[in-house]
């Protein structure tokens, strides 16, 4: 359907902005809700390979524009933490598919910031295992993890800074991506909408019209 492809076209080009370094506040990403609508939005094969190929296609270009900065990002430690994002991204396209598009509104933002939530606890996990910047606050220990979930790194916004704007980023964009898939469908003629509606089949018999005729003597 052509709202499909139209929705997952404004998808793709508001996270491909979102993702422009230094344009949004440090963890305040348009990622968590564009992983779990798509979940929600375009079933079978597109639904995992249209966010998972966008982000991989993404985290090139921005360890890339770092590399070209200065800032050592081909490292085996940071590319394993990166791997473990795909993890969470994963997780946040199976919540997506618990969900329905015609889903309530509330429904729908509760669910992108769950996604939220998920996706901060695994990724600060995988940053305080991989400690990837080899960190000396993140020792190996239940006091080290606590301290990589809510303090973070001396000298740095504190982690539950990072939290805060995790959960205003989930809510705000899967907000605006819900309402764009209704716009986008809204959008669709009729016809486009019974595209798919069932002719009936040549062979069939026409139901008789009218009161059938007496059999002639």
């Amino acid at each position: 359907m052509k709202s499909n492809v139209l929705m997952a076209v404004v998808f793709v080009a508001v996270f491909a902005v979102s993702r422009i370094p230094g344009l949004l506040p440090l963890n305040f990403s348009a990622a968590y809700a564009f992983v779990f609508c798509s979940g929600v939005y375009f079933r079978g094969k597109t639904g995992w390979w249209l966010p998972l190929a966008t982000m991989l296609a993404t985290d090139l270009a921005l360890n890339l524009y770092y590399s070209s900065h200065g800032v050592e990002v081909w490292n085996r430690s940071n590319l394993e933490n990166l791997a473990f994002n795909y993890v969470a991204y994963a997780l946040l396209i199976l919540i997506g598919r618990r969900f329905k598009p015609q889903s309530s509104f509330m429904g729908l933002l509760g669910g992108g910031i769950l996604g939220a939530i998920l996706f901060y606890l695994i990724t600060n996990t995988a940053s305080w295992f991989f400690n990837p910047f080899g960190n000396a606050e993140y020792a190996k220990t239940i006091a080290g993890w606590i301290l990589a979930l809510t303090k973070g790194i001396g000298g740095y916004p504190s982690t539950w800074e990072f939290f805060r704007n995790t959960l205003m980023s989930g809510g705000l964009f899967t907000a605006l991506f819900a309402a764009a898939a209704k716009l986008t469908a809204a959008a669709e003629s009729p016809a486009e909408k019974n595209a798919g509606a069932r002719e009936p089949a040549e062979n069939e018999e026409a139901e008789p019209k009218g009161e059938p005729k007496e059999a002639e003597a």
